[in-house]
């Protein structure tokens, strides 16, 4: 990125101390805080708990749909605006006393509404929408056993597992904020778009083009442009350009397709396609998006090209070329309801007789750079940022501290005990669950003391690039990996190893990321761990319902071989999870990447993930002036795809399309509008799309009310998902 300086705020003492070291940080925060603003206010309540339960609802509702969408916190910033504004204006100002409460006097309205309020209200609505997730991950164990699995689990077991999973990681992220919250060097990008939005909605301004109004002219922009891609040209939404220059050749379909191939020249003009599965790409930092482009590309147009049309590797020509189902060798759907007996383990003689699960060369690979990303996370962080724990772990109370530090300080902290006993508590009723309800959940009450093992140790490293990168590394496939080779033959035990060790990990980071929010706009630290923890459970609670009941009145839902063709209830993601509950659980990796599988050699990707970052480390030693080498992250470069599939090529371009517009040539040229707009922009691009959506399925998308012509027909790539192998007949396919 660019050099240039921002100008520097009004400072009380020495300039050095009253800035924060991180540009892109003292071009949004204020080095100001006002601790006389009520926060604990009857407004925030009932804001919040609201918010949190309606994005709860309708994020699980719309999660089953083809085209999943979540409504993320900013929709709720947005909304919950003039309501605040109405309710300080309408709620009775009188103050009134609570018994057992002694002196102290309460009131319905206190004063204007201010923005801590309606950051907690945000904070509740992040809960909602499982921190950007949509839903809570653990419902994905109580869809696939009822959905695709065919089998049964209670209520209450699956409540008891979602609610554990969501706030396991709690307990040791609040031990862990010293080390990635409180230093500045920990900034967390994704936090400056809140930050932003926040001051734009209530700061007011001298400028003609006031932040406000910028926002609110994007977010109708954005609101009205979503209707021509959302409704009347669907097909805008994945413009792959040379399916239809080459209708009938399976290899241009191959490469053209942005949903279903390589995506060489697709585009799209809807925003909901730039920001799905890797988020606004106008967050990242641009060595971030670097990263990502390095390895997307080499992945994607290097290695999977290689694989498939130089040496046919894993007999890939036999099956699609980018697809998460799994095959048998003569390229036709595996029979997986086959395979499981009345012990909802694998039957081995049936196995034998439909022979090995194959996969094809896209999800094979994928697999082996998941091997190397969680590999190389651990040499990276031990690497690059070792001496920096080492010595904060050592300074952590006399260290120096940053202006927005030492503003905290005001406030009093959590008592550490809250974190011990709320750990404590989770893991024994987690332990319950395992022990008393072992026949619905399968896993061993060791497996949960593993897990939470695995869960703890990467979450300060992963803290770590996610605070320095914006990009989140994830334990999912290792956790899988683990439990499948102890324990092979359970696929429910292995995916609830699996939300236990990856679910607790992943919800402490976004603990984290939270409570850097909380930093940046000086939340008393209690208020905030009080919000989100109340706002997990409810959310929590609110996601198994709205399963629940999905599940039990759809009738074939998630069955996308039985249900109608025009039913959108396909459950994309939930297809995913159940493969890979298949793959690690059921069958088990000996039987995939083992001896007794197709794909052994995945695992030396274990030994080039750990070795890499080596590496990177020793031409940094070797080079210390080239300041561009420590910035070669290969935990993101491996992990650029990990979110490939469920997401496509087509996300993929266009996020990097968009990141590489506004923080390289955007930053690096017009900083000015890039600090003014910039954050404002993809809140109000989020926002915009989010509100249409919503409008659109309760006008037109109950009733089913569409349009049918050649611009809502899809992409046009109806054989890019062909085999090209000699003799290998599929449905609607060519034979070669």
């Amino acid at each position: 990125m660019g050099t240039l300086e921002a100008p520097p705020p009004h400072t009380t003492g020495s300039e050095e101390d009253e800035v924060s070291p991180i540009e892109e940080v003292r071009l949004t925060v204020t080095n100001t805080d006002d601790p006389t603003l009520p926060v604990w206010t009857f407004r925030m309540w009932f804001m919040g708990l609201f918010s949190c339960a309606l994005l709860s609802f309708l994020n699980q509702f719309f999660a089953y749909r083809t085209e999943p969408l979540i409504i993320t916190q900013i929709t709720v910033q947005v909304a919950t605006l003039p309501i605040g504004h109405f309710l300080a204006a309408v709620l009775p100002t009188a103050k009134f006393r609570i018994p057992g409460f002694g002196s102290t006097s309460f009131s319905l309205n206190p004063g204007p509404f201010n923005m801590k309020e309606h950051v907690l209200v945000s904070i509740f609505a992040n809960a909602g929408s499982a921190f950007g997730s949509g839903s809570a991950y653990g419902v994905g164990i109580v869809t696939i056993i009822k959905a695709f699995y065919r089998r049964k689990i209670s209520f209450f077991a699956g409540w008891l597992l979602i609610i554990t999973t969501q706030v396991l990681g709690y307990g040791w992220a609040g031990l862990l904020r010293k080390y990635v919250v409180e230093p500045a060097h920990m900034w967390w990008p994704s936090s400056l778009v809140q930050v932003s939005l926040f001051r734009a909605l209530h700061e007011k301004e001298e400028q003609r083009m006031t932040r406000a109004k910028f926002f609110v002219i994007a977010l109708i922009c954005s609101f009205s442009w979503y209707l021509v891609p959302g409704y009347f040209f669907s097909t805008l939404s994945n413009i792959s350009w040379v399916c239809w220059a080459f209708p009938n050749s399976v290899t241009a379909q191959q490469l053209g397709s942005g949903m279903r191939g390589l995506g060489l020249g697709s585009l799209t003009l809807d925003w909901t396609v730039v920001a799905s599965f890797l988020f606004s790409p106008l967050v990242s930092p641009f060595f971030a998006i670097l990263n990502i482009l390095v390895g997307y590309t080499l992945l994607v147009y290097i290695v999977i090209p290689l694989a498939y049309w130089g040496f046919g590797m894993y007999n890939a020509h036999r099956f699609p070329i980018f697809s998460s189902h799994l095959f048998t060798s003569q390229g036709q759907p595996y029979n997986i309801a086959a395979i499981v007996n009345d012990k909802f383990e694998i039957n081995l003689q049936k196995y034998e007789e439909q022979g090995r699960i194959n996969l094809s060369i896209f999800f094979a690979l994928s697999y082996g750079f998941g091997f190397a990303t969680i590999a190389s996370t651990l040499s990276h962080v031990a690497l690059f940022y070792g001496s920096e724990i080492y010595k904060r772990y050592h300074a952590s109370f006399k260290g120096k501290e940053d202006i927005h530090t030492r503003l905290m300080r005001q406030y009093a902290d959590i008592p550490s005990w809250w974190f011990y006993l709320l750990l404590v508590v989770t893991i024994a009723v987690s332990l319950a669950l395992c022990i008393f309800l072992n026949n619905e959940v399968q896993m061993p009450w060791w497996g949960l003391i593993f897990a939470a093992a695995m869960a703890f140790i990467f979450t300060l490293p992963i803290s770590i690039i996610t605070a320095t990168t914006n990009q989140t590394p994830g334990l999912n496939i290792i956790t899988e990996y683990i439990m499948g080779v102890i324990l092979p033959g359970r696929p429910i035990a292995n995916v609830c190893f699996k939300i236990y060790g990856y679910m607790s990990m992943a919800q402490a980071v976004s603990f984290l990321n939270d409570f850097k929010l909380g930093h940046y706009m000086k939340i008393p630290p209690k208020s905030m761990f009080i919000v989100q923890f109340i706002g997990t459970v409810l959310a929590g609670t609110i996601n198994i319902a709205v399963a629940w009941w999905l599940l039990t009145s759809i009738t074939n839902i998630c069955q996308d071989d039985l249900l109608p063709p025009d039913s959108p209830w396909t459950c994309p993601g939930d297809r995913v999870f159940f493969d890979a509950s298949v793959i690690w659980g059921l069958v088990g990796p000996k039987r995939i990447f083992g001896t007794l599988g197709n794909y052994s050699s995945m695992n030396w990707f274990f030994l080039g993930g750990a070795l890499g970052p080596v590496v990177v480390w020793l031409f940094h030693k070797a080079f210390p002036k080239q300041s561009w080498i420590p910035l070669i992250n290969l935990p993101v470069l491996f992990g650029a795809t990990s979110m490939m599939p469920p997401a496509t090529s087509l996300n993929y371009n266009s996020w990097i399309l968009f990141g590489t517009i506004f923080n390289f040539f955007v930053f690096r040229y017009r900083k000015k509008w890039w600090q003014r707009y910039n954050y404002i922009l993809s809140a109000a691009m989020d926002g915009g799309v989010a509100f249409m959506a919503v409008l659109l399925y309760f006008s037109l998308g109950i009733e089913n009310k569409g349009l049918n012509w050649w611009g809502t027909d899809g992409e046009h790539c109806r054989l890019a998902t062909c085999p090209t192998a000699k003799g290998v007949e599929v449905a609607g396919c060519p034979v070669n």
